[in-house]
């Protein structure tokens, strides 16, 4: 009986042990799950605003101390200046209401070069209270997508008498663009007369159309603010100038009206044909008049 205790009594012991060195071990690794929980927009846009909200589970470890967190800036993010990019979060039993893990966000500026797809991005984190912090890079994926437009416009014509001055539109870029419309802004090289605004609607990628506004305009260029919503129904405005010459609509041969001398020929030839018709239609009168005369004689 007393060999049997102390066998049971040496197992205990040994289970106890082996516990508390695994516990032993686990605590003094600081190793927190991170996931990139959101990004807004979803893709992000060249040139644009991104927000992105990484999830920090694992807090629970007091190993991990204070923890700083921060996204490398480079390729395809920047931060604007002055902007500080890091987050100090203190590892405990609970982080807050009972919970173990920590939202951490960031708003960054997407590189107007960034390739559409997935681009990679880092997050670094380490203990900011060790005598010898170790860095932890995570990577992660920032989804990329442009969906802006390019337009090329340039004027079509200009009608003096009517002052009218169309141009043309262009959708130069690979996306598809709804609700056109051009506005023409109070400016000193065109004098507007009626709407300043013209709607396009739909304009597919490749595709091009015609617009006009009434006014006279001046040598120089021409200022219009363009506004479409693209792939993601977000409302997108631009502006561009297009240049405009009068040279180039003057002394054109269909704008060109018939001289006096063009009218007194084109009267000329009128009367000579109704003259030339009468003389026709008598002699062919006095034609039949003598053959009918010659008719009564034989009798």
């Amino acid at each position: 009986m007393k060999k049997d205790g102390l066998l049971i009594f040496a197992v205990l012991f040994l289970s106890i042990l082996s516990s508390l060195t695994f516990v032993a071990a686990s605590s003094t690794t600081c190793d927190p799950s991170i996931s990139l929980l959101n990004q807004d927009p979803y893709p992000a846009v060249p040139g644009e605003y991104v927000k992105l909200v990484f999830k920090v589970d694992g807090l629970n470890n007091i190993v991990c101390k204070d923890l700083t967190f921060k996204l490398s800036e480079e390729y395809p993010i920047t931060l604007d200046p002055g902007v500080d990019n890091s987050y100090v979060v203190s590892s405990g039993s609970y982080v807050a209401d009972y919970s173990s893990s920590v939202l951490i966000p960031f708003k960054v500026r997407v590189d107007e070069n960034a390739l559409d797809g997935d681009n990679q991005i880092k997050l670094i984190y380490y203990n900011n209270k060790d005598g010898n912090p170790a860095l932890v890079v995570k990577d992660f994926n920032l989804n990329v997508k442009n969906v802006n437009a390019a337009f090329e416009i340039s004027v079509k014509d200009y009608d003096s008498v009517k002052q009218i001055l169309t141009f043309d539109i262009i959708n130069i870029g690979k996306n598809d663009v709804a609700a056109l419309a051009v506005d023409i802004p109070q400016q000193a090289s065109f004098d507007t007369k009626g709407s300043v605004r013209t709607i396009l609607g739909s304009l597919n990628s490749g595709d091009d159309t015609s617009f006009t506004f009434e006014g006279v305009p001046k040598n120089g260029n021409i200022n219009l603010k363009i506004s479409y919503n693209d792939l993601q129904n977000v409302r997108r405005t631009m502006e561009q100038s297009v240049s405009f010459d009068s040279a180039l609509f003057q002394n054109r041969v269909k704008d060109q009206t018939p001289s006096k001398a063009g009218y007194y020929i084109v009267f000329l030839i009128i009367i000579a044909g109704i003259g030339y018709w009468i003389y026709a239609n008598n002699k062919k009168k006095k034609k039949l008049a003598k053959a009918q005369l010659e008719a009564l004689r034989r009798k």
